[in-house]
């Protein structure tokens, strides 16, 4: 018996929708991040991008775990001399929570053109309305 390899239009790509209120940030992003590379199907193969799309909802209400509220940072650099930048993940949460989830399941796809295209179909919301109801997504459950 051969094995089946999948090719980038032989994949159907599906629409599911997470609902991070009540959840860790962290685990998450780890099962979107997981569905985004497609992970999640029996046909996975690590050079095809076979991934669905994720639509995250409730993100304000995704919950850090510990004090990371007031002992993890976001750090990054502008490019001119001296703006490093810091923002503690309390007024990050307070201000963009759709932000801090984008920035978790960045981190945990790779860092190649795979990553890249898998991050163009997640789409990431504060609250619990988005606009993606004519696709059909289905709820999926953590």
């Amino acid at each position: 018996m051969s094995t089946t390899m999948p090719k980038a239009a032989e994949i159907t790509r599906k629409w599911y929708i997470i609902d991070a209120a009540g959840q860790s940030l962290g685990r998450t992003a780890a099962k979107a991040a997981a569905i985004l590379r497609g992970k999640h199907k029996v046909d996975f193969t690590p050079n095809v991008d076979g991934g669905d799309h994720v639509i995250i909802i409730n993100c304000a209400k995704a919950v850090l775990t510990g004090k990371k509220l007031d002992q993890k940072f976001e750090i990054w650099h502008t490019g001119w001399i001296g703006h490093l930048k810091k923002v503690s993940y309390r007024e990050l949460m307070e201000k963009r929570p759709e932000h801090a989830m984008f920035i978790a399941i960045n981190g945990m796809l790779p860092n190649n053109h795979i990553g890249r295209e898998s991050l163009k179909r997640l789409r990431v919301y504060a609250g619990a309305d988005h606009k993606h109801a004519a696709q059909k997504p289905e709820q999926w459950t953590l």
